[in-house]
């Protein structure tokens, strides 16, 4: 699996268009045909340790690429080596004896760096088991998703990069396998992938989100779940305030109850028009979870009501007529999010993976988000609102809920967090009106986080107070596991160095 370059030196523009890398010089890492996993990484550790130095060499900062996911520029790096690894993406069994005593290898899956959430998800599906959570989309690699924190939405569980239970990291001193201080896989597993074990709370806290700062992600082991089935419901509703008092506090079943089934949801979204959002009505999308059994009757994804880009449909209409601002967010909520089964409806079953779909490019979109105390919602909520009341802007407000994500940098670090998204036209006036809206919590002395991988006006300053002593920790992290500073500079960039991630 030798790596190869790919062209010339020139200009690489990420998958939704929204960022481009000037004068990059790209290579690509593949995956062979070894019949063991661990036979596979050793090589891959090998081809890129040379890589590294040859990189070096040159006087070149590197930059490791998946699937060029994320709409920010948090993968832009220009003047440098790209090192594609969309390619790099075989998934293997783990067999009992490669892991440590008293550690279940048949919930776990050895994962090469350049496989998307999908084919992880289709892989486990196929064994009998399942993912927990992932994004709204499918379409990242597994290890880029996690390296940016992406967010889950299951109500009882963290982000994605708490299916991480191992982590293969090549850097010019050489391959290291961190896991946790308890240990995962063998010994002799390890040793075979050419790696050195690693076991160490901290740096395997740093490690689950690198964020790209700590060398190249090459493989991870995976964890997973007997499979199981959710059913969705989705609707129109008009939602009070005494409803988003239920979900500052928690109170799912209670907000399901009045909205949809009443059962406990494990997955609970609400996508609101922020131009009088008590009056108009609010898009309710609920997963329940059920047993899993074979014979359930088949449904696409957008019968499963999956998708988030209907605001794309009127592109610069929002933009160009803001009188009808309010009127055609709630048209594009109408047309595009409202498509799902309702209680009334016969219900519809998938799997976890079935509910997932990739988005098409989202050239023309602005994306951002905030993460907070769920406790603060209502508050919040009302800031935001009063906000776009008064300066405008184009984007729906989309709330979702979850539990503390592991990893030092994980966005998702309150107890229990409400993730609140803004999605609409890409211009300067929807990032202006997300811009008020953060400095109005700023003013308001909200905590918040932002998504890596989103639109977020973070620098290291706001970085360093955001995760106060676990952005320390993470540098300390690093500082251990890439020791010497010519190799840490070797993952610079702009924007990373703009965040105090690398020095």
């Amino acid at each position: 699996m030798p790596i190869v370059q790919l062209g010339r030196e020139g200009r690489w523009t990420n998958y939704h268009g929204t960022g481009t890398c000037e004068a990059a010089t790209r290579f690509a890492l593949r995956s062979g045909d070894a019949e063991r996993g661990r036979d596979e990484l050793a090589a891959a550790a090998r081809e890129v340790r040379e890589w590294l130095a040859a990189a070096q060499a040159a006087g070149r900062h590197v930059r490791p690429l998946g699937a060029g996911w994320s709409p920010s520029n948090i993968n832009i790096a220009s003047h440098c080596w790209l090192l594609h690894t969309r390619r790099f993406n075989r998934c293997f069994r783990i067999a009992g004896d490669d892991v440590r005593p008293g550690v279940d290898a048949a919930s776990l899956m050895l994962v090469e760096a350049g496989a998307l959430v999908d084919e992880v998800s289709d892989k486990l599906e196929a064994q009998g088991r399942s993912l927990w959570t992932s994004g709204a989309g499918n379409g990242q690699t597994f290890a880029g998703a996690a390296a940016t924190g992406t967010h889950g939405s299951m109500v009882a569980h963290g982000g994605i990069q708490d299916h991480i239970r191992a982590i293969q990291i090549v850097t010019p001193a050489g391959a290291q396998w961190v896991e946790p201080t308890a240990g995962v896989m063998s010994d002799d597993f390890i040793a075979a992938t050419g790696s050195q074990a690693v076991r160490d709370d901290a740096l395997f806290a740093a490690a689950q989100l690198p964020v790209g700062a700590l060398g190249v992600v090459t493989a991870l082991v995976v964890s997973s779940v007997p499979r199981f089935l959710v059913r969705p419901i989705q609707n129109l509703r008009r939602v009070d305030r005494r409803a988003l008092n239920w979900l500052s506090a928690g109170e799912f079943r209670r907000f399901s109850a009045a909205y949809a089934l009443d059962r406990d949801p494990d997955f609970v979204q609400m996508i609101v028009n922020p131009y009088k959002p008590f009056k108009r009505p609010a898009m309710l999308r609920f997963l329940y979870r059920e047993p899993w059994r074979d014979d359930y009757p088949r449904a696409t994804p957008g019968e499963l009501g999956a998708g988030y880009d209907a605001l794309s449909l009127l592109g610069r209409l929002l933009d160009d007529y803001p009188w009808a601002r309010g009127w055609l967010l709630q048209f594009a909520m109408k047309l595009g999010y409202a498509g799902g089964p309702d209680v009334q409806d016969p219900p519809v079953y998938g799997s976890w993976g079935e509910g997932l779909d990739t988005h098409r490019p989202l050239a023309d979109l602005f994306n951002a988000s905030v993460t907070i105390d769920r406790a603060d919602l209502a508050y919040v909520f009302e800031q935001i609102c009063g906000v776009y009341a008064r300066h405008g802007g184009s984007t729906v407000v989309t709330l979702r809920f979850m539990e503390r994500a592991q990893g030092l940098l994980a966005p998702a670090r309150f107890a229990h967090n409400a993730v609140i998204d803004f999605d609409g036209p890409r211009s300067q006036r929807t990032a202006d009106a997300y811009a008020r809206v953060v400095e109005r919590l700023d003013a308001e002395g909200i905590a918040f986080t932002r998504h890596w991988a989103k639109s977020c006006n973070l620098d290291a300053a706001r970085v360093e107070s955001d995760y106060g002593e676990d952005f320390r920790r993470w540098c300390a992290a690093r500082d251990r596991l890439i020791p010497d500073p010519a190799h840490r500079r070797l993952f610079a960039s702009d924007v990373l160095d703009g965040l105090g991630l690398t020095c």
